[in-house]
């Protein structure tokens, strides 16, 4: 048996040539429905996702994090525009950061018992004006910016991907006890961290500062 990272570094792949001698180019309508605008047949995947993936690139590398909210929470202003409130989190702000640096992003949208996604390439800026956010709030709170991204490329995702997981199928949801608790998690990270605490409050944070 040959070595196997000797294997790995003869069979890797350096270029979009071996790219499209490998998989081809792509047509029909894996092409046909990529668009310069968010048509109604896409403002209507928008309007009913209640979960979004955002993905941004910085000069320290990529992000990718989750946001959501109830269906129509990323709030469609044109054809080529949508908006995104940046609720409550961790203070990490690892996506704004990017964001001010680099304006490209791109958002992957779900919605829950629907096999396919919806994408959209862009760019963004990052908007803190009172009066929109106000416009934008949940339970009381605003939020502390506003993500308005204008769109460059839109098109639907087709469900293999998500045939393949069965991502919906409840009978296939893990048990949270096969998991390490968040706690747990810190515990092992930090010499003297109170996991068990840390667990045990937790759901009443949550509720404290979800919003």
């Amino acid at each position: 048996m040959p070595d196997t990272v000797t294997s790995l570094a003869s069979n890797l792949v350096t270029s979009e040539a071996e790219l499209e001698a490998i998989y081809g180019q792509p047509s029909g309508p894996a092409v046909i429905k990529e668009i310069d605008h968010i048509s109604e047949h896409y403002r209507r995947f928008i309007e009913l996702s209640p979960f979004v993936v955002l993905a941004t690139v910085g000069p320290e590398g990529l992000d990718c994090t989750p946001r959501g909210d109830p269906p129509g929470f990323v709030r469609v202003v044109d054809s080529r525009t949508v908006m995104l409130p940046d609720r409550r989190g961790n203070n990490r702000i690892d996506s704004l950061r990017n964001i001010v640096r680099d304006p490209r992003v791109a958002l992957l949208f779900l919605i829950p018992g629907e096999g396919r996604t919806l994408r959209i390439n862009g760019r963004t800026a990052i908007s803190t004006d009172r009066d929109l956010c106000a416009t934008l709030e949940m339970e009381g709170k605003l939020p502390r910016s506003v993500l308005v991204i204008t769109a460059d490329r839109v098109y639907t995702q087709c469900p293999k991907a998500l045939v393949r997981s069965r991502l919906w199928d409840a009978s296939l949801h893990v048990d949270k006890a096969a998991l390490p608790s968040s706690g747990t998690i810190m515990k092992s990270l930090m010499e003297g961290f109170d996991g068990e605490s840390y667990d045990r409050n937790y759901p009443q944070h949550l509720k404290a500062t979800i919003y």
